[in-house]
Protein backbone atom coordinates (compact mmCIF):
# COMPACT_ATOMS: atom_id res chain seq x y z
CA UNK A 1 0.00 0.00 0.00
CA UNK A 2 1.27 3.57 -0.27
CA UNK A 3 1.21 4.78 3.05
CA UNK A 4 1.43 8.42 4.76
CA UNK A 5 3.21 7.94 8.01
CA UNK A 6 2.51 9.89 10.92
CA UNK A 7 4.59 10.54 13.91
CA UNK A 8 7.00 12.45 16.11
CA UNK A 9 9.39 11.51 19.05
CA UNK A 10 11.73 8.92 19.16
CA UNK A 11 9.38 6.04 20.36
CA UNK A 12 7.89 6.04 16.69
CA UNK A 13 11.26 5.63 14.93
CA UNK A 14 11.59 2.20 14.93
CA UNK A 15 7.91 2.02 13.55
CA UNK A 16 8.88 4.25 10.65
CA UNK A 17 11.56 2.38 10.26
CA UNK A 18 10.03 -1.07 9.93
CA UNK A 19 7.53 0.98 7.48
CA UNK A 20 10.48 1.78 4.79
CA UNK A 21 11.98 -1.82 5.08
CA UNK A 22 8.69 -3.53 4.37
CA UNK A 23 7.13 -4.23 1.17
CA UNK A 24 5.12 -0.60 1.39
CA UNK A 25 5.62 2.39 0.01
CA UNK A 26 6.08 5.59 2.66
CA UNK A 27 4.74 8.54 0.36
CA UNK A 28 5.20 10.95 2.79
CA UNK A 29 5.57 11.49 6.71
CA UNK A 30 3.73 14.08 8.90
CA UNK A 31 5.34 15.06 12.01
CA UNK A 32 5.10 17.72 14.78
CA UNK A 33 6.60 21.43 13.43
CA UNK A 34 10.01 21.82 15.01
CA UNK A 35 10.35 22.65 18.29
CA UNK A 36 13.06 23.77 20.72
CA UNK A 37 14.71 20.61 22.42
CA UNK A 38 17.68 19.97 24.53
CA UNK A 39 20.26 22.28 27.40
CA UNK A 40 20.70 24.76 24.24
CA UNK A 41 16.69 25.09 23.43
CA UNK A 42 17.91 24.87 19.70
CA UNK A 43 14.56 24.36 17.15
CA UNK A 44 15.47 21.13 15.84
CA UNK A 45 13.37 19.04 13.79
CA UNK A 46 11.39 15.75 15.37
CA UNK A 47 13.55 12.25 15.42
CA UNK A 48 10.40 11.08 13.24
CA UNK A 49 11.14 14.33 10.35
CA UNK A 50 15.16 13.26 10.94
CA UNK A 51 14.98 9.87 9.85
CA UNK A 52 12.35 11.00 6.74
CA UNK A 53 14.85 13.02 5.72
CA UNK A 54 17.67 10.98 5.53
CA UNK A 55 15.30 8.51 4.06
CA UNK A 56 14.52 10.99 0.93
CA UNK A 57 10.96 11.30 1.77
CA UNK A 58 9.10 13.54 1.81
CA UNK A 59 7.94 15.57 5.66
CA UNK A 60 5.12 17.89 6.27
CA UNK A 61 4.84 19.49 9.18
CA UNK A 62 1.63 21.58 9.81
CA UNK A 63 0.76 23.61 12.54
CA UNK A 64 -2.61 21.43 12.86
CA UNK A 65 -3.88 18.77 10.78
CA UNK A 66 -6.89 20.24 9.59
CA UNK A 67 -4.81 22.52 7.76
CA UNK A 68 -6.38 23.26 4.23
CA UNK A 69 -2.96 23.16 2.60
CA UNK A 70 -2.03 20.11 4.80
CA UNK A 71 -5.83 18.29 4.01
CA UNK A 72 -4.77 19.50 0.42
CA UNK A 73 -1.34 17.84 -0.07
CA UNK A 74 -2.33 14.49 1.95
CA UNK A 75 -5.54 14.43 -0.73
CA UNK A 76 -2.66 14.96 -3.75
CA UNK A 77 -0.95 12.12 -2.25
CA UNK A 78 -4.00 9.59 -2.19
CA UNK A 79 -2.72 6.75 0.90
CA UNK A 80 -4.13 3.82 0.84
CA UNK A 81 -3.87 3.77 4.55
CA UNK A 82 -1.88 6.21 7.21
CA UNK A 83 -0.36 4.81 10.25
CA UNK A 84 0.25 6.44 13.37
CA UNK A 85 2.73 5.87 16.25
CA UNK A 86 2.81 9.10 19.07
CA UNK A 87 1.82 11.52 16.23
CA UNK A 88 0.65 14.18 19.12
CA UNK A 89 -2.28 16.27 17.50
CA UNK A 90 -5.57 15.66 17.28
CA UNK A 91 -7.03 14.23 13.74
CA UNK A 92 -9.97 15.86 12.01
CA UNK A 93 -12.56 14.07 9.86
CA UNK A 94 -12.04 15.50 7.14
CA UNK A 95 -7.94 14.15 7.52
CA UNK A 96 -9.59 10.93 8.71
CA UNK A 97 -11.91 10.85 5.50
CA UNK A 98 -9.02 10.68 3.12
CA UNK A 99 -7.53 7.38 3.18
CA UNK A 100 -9.47 4.63 2.03
CA UNK A 101 -8.18 2.08 4.76
CA UNK A 102 -8.15 5.28 7.37
CA UNK A 103 -5.71 5.98 9.72
CA UNK A 104 -4.04 2.70 11.84
CA UNK A 105 -3.36 3.57 15.32
CA UNK A 106 -0.37 1.80 17.00
CA UNK A 107 -1.06 2.22 20.94
CA UNK A 108 1.05 1.32 23.82
CA UNK A 109 -1.57 -0.65 25.79
CA UNK A 110 -4.00 -4.04 25.68
CA UNK A 111 -7.03 -1.60 24.75
CA UNK A 112 -9.62 -0.69 25.95
CA UNK A 113 -7.19 -0.35 29.02
CA UNK A 114 -5.32 2.94 29.00
CA UNK A 115 -6.64 4.65 26.37
CA UNK A 116 -5.26 8.24 26.37
CA UNK A 117 -1.71 10.20 26.61
CA UNK A 118 0.26 7.75 28.79
CA UNK A 119 -0.88 3.61 28.98
CA UNK A 120 2.58 2.75 29.90
CA UNK A 121 3.21 5.24 32.44
CA UNK A 122 -0.17 4.18 34.21
CA UNK A 123 0.48 0.48 33.65
CA UNK A 124 3.99 1.00 35.87
CA UNK A 125 2.43 3.27 38.55
CA UNK A 126 -1.07 0.60 38.77
CA UNK A 127 1.56 -2.23 39.42
CA UNK A 128 0.22 -4.24 35.70
CA UNK A 129 1.55 -7.82 35.87
CA UNK A 130 1.20 -7.64 32.08
CA UNK A 131 0.71 -4.97 29.33
CA UNK A 132 0.77 -4.51 25.28
CA UNK A 133 0.66 -2.34 22.35
CA UNK A 134 -2.78 -2.63 19.74
CA UNK A 135 -3.09 -1.30 16.66
CA UNK A 136 -6.86 0.00 15.58
CA UNK A 137 -8.20 2.40 13.39
CA UNK A 138 -8.88 5.81 14.59
CA UNK A 139 -12.52 7.57 15.30
CA UNK A 140 -13.68 10.37 16.63
CA UNK A 141 -13.57 8.96 20.35
CA UNK A 142 -10.27 8.62 21.89
CA UNK A 143 -8.28 5.48 21.01
CA UNK A 144 -11.53 3.68 20.91
CA UNK A 145 -11.74 2.33 17.40
CA UNK A 146 -11.83 -1.11 16.09
CA UNK A 147 -8.50 -3.02 16.95
CA UNK A 148 -6.78 -5.17 14.54
CA UNK A 149 -4.39 -6.75 16.09
CA UNK A 150 -2.57 -6.89 19.76
CA UNK A 151 0.35 -8.54 21.38
CA UNK A 152 1.25 -9.01 24.77
CA UNK A 153 4.70 -7.77 26.98
CA UNK A 154 5.80 -8.76 30.45
CA UNK A 155 5.89 -5.75 33.25
CA UNK A 156 9.36 -6.12 35.24
CA UNK A 157 8.87 -5.54 38.70
CA UNK A 158 12.34 -2.73 37.79
CA UNK A 159 10.58 -1.40 34.67
CA UNK A 160 10.65 2.12 34.43
CA UNK A 161 8.27 3.70 31.66
CA UNK A 162 11.42 4.46 29.63
CA UNK A 163 12.47 0.85 29.40
CA UNK A 164 8.99 -0.81 29.15
CA UNK A 165 7.99 1.61 26.54
CA UNK A 166 11.43 1.04 24.66
CA UNK A 167 10.62 -2.53 24.65
CA UNK A 168 7.03 -1.91 23.37
CA UNK A 169 8.37 0.62 20.83
CA UNK A 170 10.17 -2.53 19.05
CA UNK A 171 7.53 -4.88 19.17
CA UNK A 172 5.17 -2.71 18.11
CA UNK A 173 7.39 -2.04 15.02
CA UNK A 174 6.52 -5.51 13.73
CA UNK A 175 2.65 -5.27 15.15
CA UNK A 176 2.28 -2.45 12.58
CA UNK A 177 4.06 -4.20 9.58
CA UNK A 178 2.00 -6.49 10.49
CA UNK A 179 -1.41 -5.14 10.45
CA UNK A 180 -1.11 -3.33 7.50
CA UNK A 181 -0.28 -6.42 5.53
CA UNK A 182 -3.41 -8.09 6.56
CA UNK A 183 -5.33 -4.89 5.51
CA UNK A 184 -3.03 -4.67 1.82
CA UNK A 185 -4.16 -8.51 1.17
CA UNK A 186 -7.75 -8.10 2.73
CA UNK A 187 -7.14 -11.07 5.48
CA UNK A 188 -7.28 -9.10 8.50
CA UNK A 189 -10.98 -7.09 9.79
CA UNK A 190 -11.01 -4.68 12.86
CA UNK A 191 -13.17 -5.66 15.87
CA UNK A 192 -14.69 -3.44 17.62
CA UNK A 193 -13.46 -2.73 21.33
CA UNK A 194 -15.91 -3.93 23.97
CA UNK A 195 -17.44 -1.83 26.13
CA UNK A 196 -16.49 -3.03 29.90
CA UNK A 197 -13.09 -2.85 31.35
CA UNK A 198 -12.51 0.61 29.82
CA UNK A 199 -9.24 2.49 31.76
CA UNK A 200 -7.80 6.24 31.09
CA UNK A 201 -4.32 7.15 31.19
CA UNK A 202 -4.18 10.91 31.33
CA UNK A 203 -1.17 12.75 31.21
CA UNK A 204 1.43 12.91 34.41
CA UNK A 205 2.32 16.35 34.61
CA UNK A 206 5.02 17.47 37.16
CA UNK A 207 2.74 17.86 39.96
CA UNK A 208 1.74 14.48 39.61
CA UNK A 209 5.39 13.37 40.29
CA UNK A 210 5.74 14.65 43.32
CA UNK A 211 6.64 11.83 45.85
CA UNK A 212 4.55 11.51 48.87
CA UNK A 213 6.68 9.55 51.47
CA UNK A 214 3.90 9.25 53.45
CA UNK A 215 2.34 6.48 50.76
CA UNK A 216 3.29 2.75 50.99
CA UNK A 217 6.75 1.60 49.70
CA UNK A 218 5.42 -0.27 47.39
CA UNK A 219 3.34 2.91 45.93
CA UNK A 220 6.64 5.17 46.47
CA UNK A 221 8.99 2.68 43.98
CA UNK A 222 5.81 2.74 41.20
CA UNK A 223 5.59 6.32 41.06
CA UNK A 224 9.40 7.09 40.70
CA UNK A 225 9.91 4.44 38.37
CA UNK A 226 6.37 5.35 35.95
CA UNK A 227 7.49 9.00 36.16
CA UNK A 228 11.43 7.84 34.86
CA UNK A 229 12.42 9.72 32.66
CA UNK A 230 9.29 12.03 32.43
CA UNK A 231 8.15 13.92 33.85
CA UNK A 232 10.83 12.90 36.30
CA UNK A 233 9.90 12.20 39.98
CA UNK A 234 10.91 14.93 42.39
CA UNK A 235 10.39 15.57 46.05
CA UNK A 236 12.01 18.32 48.41
CA UNK A 237 14.79 18.97 50.43
CA UNK A 238 15.84 21.95 52.49
CA UNK A 239 13.39 23.59 50.79
CA UNK A 240 14.57 22.97 46.98
CA UNK A 241 13.50 20.39 44.77
CA UNK A 242 15.44 17.28 44.27
CA UNK A 243 14.80 15.24 41.36
CA UNK A 244 14.87 11.31 42.10
CA UNK A 245 15.70 8.50 40.08
CA UNK A 246 14.27 5.05 40.60
CA UNK A 247 15.03 3.29 44.06
CA UNK A 248 14.79 -0.02 45.97
CA UNK A 249 12.29 -0.85 49.21
CA UNK A 250 14.06 -2.52 51.24
CA UNK A 251 13.16 -5.02 53.86
CA UNK A 252 16.27 -6.56 55.31
CA UNK A 253 16.45 -7.52 58.58
CA UNK A 254 18.99 -5.10 59.51
CA UNK A 255 17.24 -1.64 57.99
CA UNK A 256 16.21 1.09 60.62
CA UNK A 257 12.62 2.03 61.51
CA UNK A 258 12.25 5.59 59.65
CA UNK A 259 9.53 8.12 59.98
CA UNK A 260 8.03 8.50 56.50
CA UNK A 261 10.88 11.41 54.62
CA UNK A 262 13.29 10.69 57.98
CA UNK A 263 16.83 10.28 56.48
CA UNK A 264 19.39 7.59 57.29
CA UNK A 265 22.95 7.76 55.55
CA UNK A 266 25.42 5.56 55.82
CA UNK A 267 28.77 4.61 53.54
CA UNK A 268 26.88 2.52 51.38
CA UNK A 269 23.16 3.49 51.17
CA UNK A 270 20.73 6.19 51.60
CA UNK A 271 17.58 5.35 52.83
CA UNK A 272 14.21 7.09 53.23
CA UNK A 273 11.09 5.88 55.32
CA UNK A 274 7.74 5.74 54.09
CA UNK A 275 4.56 4.09 55.78
CA UNK A 276 5.76 0.85 55.68
CA UNK A 277 9.23 -0.18 55.14
CA UNK A 278 12.75 2.38 53.91
CA UNK A 279 13.36 2.65 50.59
CA UNK A 280 17.23 2.91 49.36
CA UNK A 281 17.50 5.96 47.20
CA UNK A 282 19.67 5.89 43.61
CA UNK A 283 20.47 8.43 41.77
CA UNK A 284 19.54 12.02 42.80
CA UNK A 285 19.42 15.03 41.29
CA UNK A 286 19.65 18.54 43.33
CA UNK A 287 18.04 21.48 41.81
CA UNK A 288 20.36 23.44 39.51
CA UNK A 289 23.29 20.65 39.68
CA UNK A 290 24.26 17.33 37.53
CA UNK A 291 22.73 13.75 38.51
CA UNK A 292 24.83 11.75 41.18
CA UNK A 293 24.53 8.91 43.71
CA UNK A 294 22.89 9.43 46.22
CA UNK A 295 25.71 8.60 48.97
CA UNK A 296 27.90 11.04 47.10
CA UNK A 297 24.93 13.43 47.65
CA UNK A 298 24.53 12.35 51.49
CA UNK A 299 28.30 13.34 51.66
CA UNK A 300 28.15 16.83 50.60
CA UNK A 301 25.04 18.03 52.50
CA UNK A 302 25.25 15.95 55.62
CA UNK A 303 21.33 15.48 56.36
CA UNK A 304 21.01 15.62 60.29
CA UNK A 305 18.35 13.94 62.42
CA UNK A 306 15.66 16.86 61.82
CA UNK A 307 15.72 16.34 58.02
CA UNK A 308 13.50 15.10 55.87
CA UNK A 309 12.22 14.13 52.35
CA UNK A 310 9.28 15.50 51.40
CA UNK A 311 9.44 19.16 54.27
Amino acid sequence: MKLVFAGTPQVAVASLQALIDSDHEVAAVVTRPDARSGRGRKVAPSPVAELAEKAGIEVLKPLKAGDPAFLARLAEIAPDCCPVVAYGALLPQAALDIPRHGWVNLHFSLLPAWRGAAPVQHAVLHGDDVTGASTFRIVKELDAGPVYGTLTEAVRPTDTSGELLDRLADAGAGLLVRTLDGIASGELSPVPQPDAEVSYASKLEPADAEVDFTAPAQRVDRLVRACTPAPGAWTTFRGARLKLGPLVPVTDADTPVLDPGRLHADKKRVLVGTATHPVRLGEVQPQGKRAMNAVDWARGVRPTADDRLGD
